[in-house]
């Protein structure tokens, strides 16, 4: 990838810079800051740090002579002045290497060490031009690219009247979307910016199709639009979308709040959780369009969560979780063994009440907001993947949050809302939704086991295994019922269900 020329008309512009960066620099990178005295190396890197802190108050001391100043900020930073270093062997003693396997090294005057640094390093270069500066940013391509990224979201705002915005980090998921929260410069409320660049293809698994086409995941953000769409249409408090360019996968949308429906100490708050069952039974009570227009040239069409995404989702067990468990791959007859199961279960489901699902409903995508009335307090902000397909997955996704452990006596309260509110708004078949439900938490269930290796091995976030205990106690719940007896018996003669699997 070419290197990155911008010109910087003046402070603003370098300290803008600088925040930017702020949003997509990762554990790894080294930034390895050039220029002479007075071009800005300091002011860029003392914006990237407030901005990473966001904290614009920050101390942030000139590390020119002690070398070396850490932060032990959302991720950790060492930031380096080595104009006075004396030999770039010095640099093994100010613990260049062990800063760099744990965050971001930022370094003022590289030429003193150019020999010790990494190869894959990001040059950012600045030179003085008319009454401006010319920066020339260069380095590996994955990182250009990441850069890259976050200016064209900084064009995206300017060209949406948001220009000199400040934009802090917000968040990201277990995809490859990341969230942030933006300030307009005139001082308004914040907006937010969901930044959901389009899926890239991976290995072909089946039918000439890949992982996010066959378990039907959105991948790009028109079919956000178009359930947001819906969901306003049904009078649901979903994010008015201010902006959007569907081709870069960027959307300035409203900022609905950060208030959640879990307490200070993380844990669940029963009415936030009632009242967005109450939410789920309004929702399921009436039919969707399977066929929404996103504008005049785009028509999402709502897919099905079929047999063939139900399957994929739960070979992520033998494929991911059983391989990991037992330091071998699961064996052929076990994997067939395993798919008969399956293709048992969804034969039940042939009958089952199907309506719009939209998918992971539990904590981390839902937005309290006290000030409103009614089912108006509940936000709803992550919904891409939704499918048409067994009403009650999205009661299994809020009963048994993934995130968070809901007691047995909340579950109960929460499951008996739902009923109540399906039973007032007209006929509905309470022992098929249970048995449904009970299938549906094991579909779920025996998915995420196998998302919390993945995303350890492959993805290097192995801080979501510290949800495995949680998942295979919420699996073991939904094995009790009778028509989960096969697959009972199949995880205990593979071993998955055991004293240690709960551990």
């Amino acid at each position: 990838m070419r290197a990155i020329e911008r010109f910087l008309a003046d402070e603003a512009a370098t300290i803008e810079l600088g925040e930017d960066l702020a949003l997509v620099l990762k554990p790894g990178d080294c930034v390895a800051l050039s220029g002479d005295l007075g071009a800005g190396k300091s002011t860029l890197a003392r914006a990237f740090l407030r901005a990473l802190a966001d904290d614009d108050g920050l101390e942030v001391p000139s590390p020119t002579f002690t070398l070396v100043q850490t932060y032990e900020l959302r991720i950790p930073v060492a930031h380096f002045d080595l104009y006075r270093l004396a030999d770039s062997s010095e640099l093994d003693e100010l613990g260049f290497d062990e800063a760099l396997s744990q965050g971001i090294c930022l370094v003022e005057w590289p030429e003193r060490a150019d020999d010790a640094l990494p190869a894959s390093r990001i040059a950012l270069t600045i030179t003085h031009e008319k009454d401006g500066r010319r920066v020339e940013i260069s380095g590996p391509g994955e990182r250009l690219q990441r850069i890259a990224r976050t200016l064209t979201i900084r064009g995206f705002l300017d060209q949406n009247d948001h220009p000199n915005a400040r934009r802090r980090h917000l968040s990201g998921d277990a995809s490859i979307r990341a969230y942030e929260r933006v300030y307009p410069a005139d001082g308004s409320v914040s907006r937010i910016l969901m930044d959901s660049p389009r899926h890239k293809p991976g290995p072909i698994l089946q039918d000439g199709k890949y992982y996010q086409q066959l378990a039907h995941i959105a991948e790009d953000v028109v079919p956000f639009v178009a359930i947001d769409q819906l969901l306003i249409a049904r009078g649901l408090a979903a994010p008015t979308i201010y902006a959007r360019d569907l081709d870069q996968g960027i959307l300035l949308i409203e900022d609905l709040g950060s208030d959640g429906i879990l307490d200070a100490a993380g844990q669940p708050i029963d009415e936030r959780y009632i009242e967005s069952a109450r939410l789920l039974a309004r929702l399921h009570a009436k039919q969707t369009d399977r066929e929404i227009s996103v504008d005049q040239s785009v028509i999402h069409r709502i897919p099905d969560f079929d047999r063939t995404a139900m399957k994929i989702e739960t070979r992520l067990l033998t494929d991911w979780y059983l391989p990991w468990k037992r330091g071998a791959p699961a064996s052929d007859d076990e994997k067939r063994e395993y798919g008969e199961i399956w293709d048992g279960l969804i034969d039940l489901l042939q009958t089952s009440e199907t309506n719009l699902l939209l998918r992971d409903f539990h904590s981390p995508n839902i937005i309290w907001r006290q000030e409103r009335q009614g089912l108006d307090r509940i936000g709803l902000i992550d919904f891409q993947d939704a499918m048409i397909g067994p009403t009650a997955y999205d009661v299994a996704s809020l009963v048994q949050d993934a995130r968070v452990t809901v007691a047995p006596p909340l579950a109960s309260r929460i499951m008996a809302a739902y009923l109540a509110e399906r039973h007032a708004n007209g006929s509905f078949d309470e022992a098929a939704f249970l048995r449904d439900w009970h299938l549906m938490s094991a579909q779920r269930n025996c998915k995420l086991v196998g998302i919390w290796v993945r995303l350890m091995q492959r993805d290097s976030k192995p801080g979501y295994m510290k949800h495995m205990p949680r998942t295979f106690a919420y699996l073991q719940v939904a094995l009790a019922h009778e028509s989960l007896k096969p697959l009972h018996d199949w995880c205990m003669k593979t071993g998955i269900l055991d004293s240690e699997s709960a551990n």
